[in-house]
């Protein structure tokens, strides 16, 4: 009889396991068919490259990152940027790599070199901003999740299982809600560099309006940092260490496209 019940029991969630299994079959094709493209228009980037044909190596790895954002292929686009004279998107494309990959030692060569070579500073960050570069964006996340759950679940668990709560209970709950804190002001941090971005565009001019017609404030140099201070239509305004106004979109690349 018990068997019975457990069969029966059982069978009433088979419906969704099969369902949420196909589900994962069929994002795993998906995610297959992107990867074969992404490495399709690397190959291509790659052969561009070494052809000497900049422009279309930098289209290619475009739309290798569209399929699959990856550092490596971020680097090669910084460089392939680079080569055909486009400092401020070189420039974008290792901060993108480094937002990726903080330990990509690569991208921190390139944007050394270059900055050195063009005299462009690099951004200013607070420091929560500075301890968010310590690790992957996604990764203050996930270790933001577990210490939570490591505190909750060592404060809850002994009374759970009718055990007494010890000392090394209480010390884990302590390191747990101290992971929790840090990855909490990291998070913020990530958050707070998302309205980092960098200007693409030799001699961009800072407008006073966002408007074709507005007033020329000042000219920005390729690869200088800004932050993004809000949007409006075509236009971004913001904030760099010589003043505040008007960009045109095309113009200015954030740090964190999405």
């Amino acid at each position: 009889m018990n068997n019975l019940r457990f069969t029966i029991y059982g069978l009433r969630f088979w419906p969704p396991i099969l369902c949420g299994c196909l589900v994962l079959v069929l994002l795993s094709h998906v995610g297959k068919t992107n990867g074969a493209a992404a490495d399709d228009f690397f190959a291509q980037g790659v052969a561009d490259y070494h052809a000497g044909q900049f422009p279309e190596a930098a289209e290619a790895f475009e739309k290798s990152i569209a399929k699959h954002p990856a550092a490596g292929t971020l680097n090669n686009l910084g460089l392939a940027e680079w080569r055909r004279g486009h400092a401020g998107a070189a420039i974008l494309a290792w901060e993108r790599a480094r937002w990726l990959s903080p330990f990509d030692s690569r991208a921190g060569e390139n944007l050394r070199f270059a900055r050195q070579l063009t005299q462009v500073e690099t951004p200013r960050l607070k420091w929560f901003e500075a301890v968010s570069t310590w690790l992957p964006a996604s990764a203050w996340l996930w270790l933001a999740g577990a210490g939570l759950w490591l505190a909750v679940g060592m404060m809850l668990l002994p009374g759970i299982f009718r055990r007494p709560k010890a000392g090394w209970h209480q010390a884990l709950a302590a390191i747990g809600l101290c992971i929790f804190l840090f990855s909490l002001t990291a998070n913020f941090g990530v958050v707070s560099r998302t309205k980092l971005g960098f200007v693409v565009e030799k001699n961009a001019p800072l407008l006073l309006t966002p408007t074709r017609d507005g007033e020329v404030t000042s000219t920005l140099t390729d690869g200088e940092p800004a932050r993004e201070l809000r949007t409006q239509g075509n236009y971004y305004l913001i904030r760099t260490d010589y003043g505040t106004g008007w960009i045109e979109r095309d113009e200015f690349g954030l740090i964190s496209p999405d």
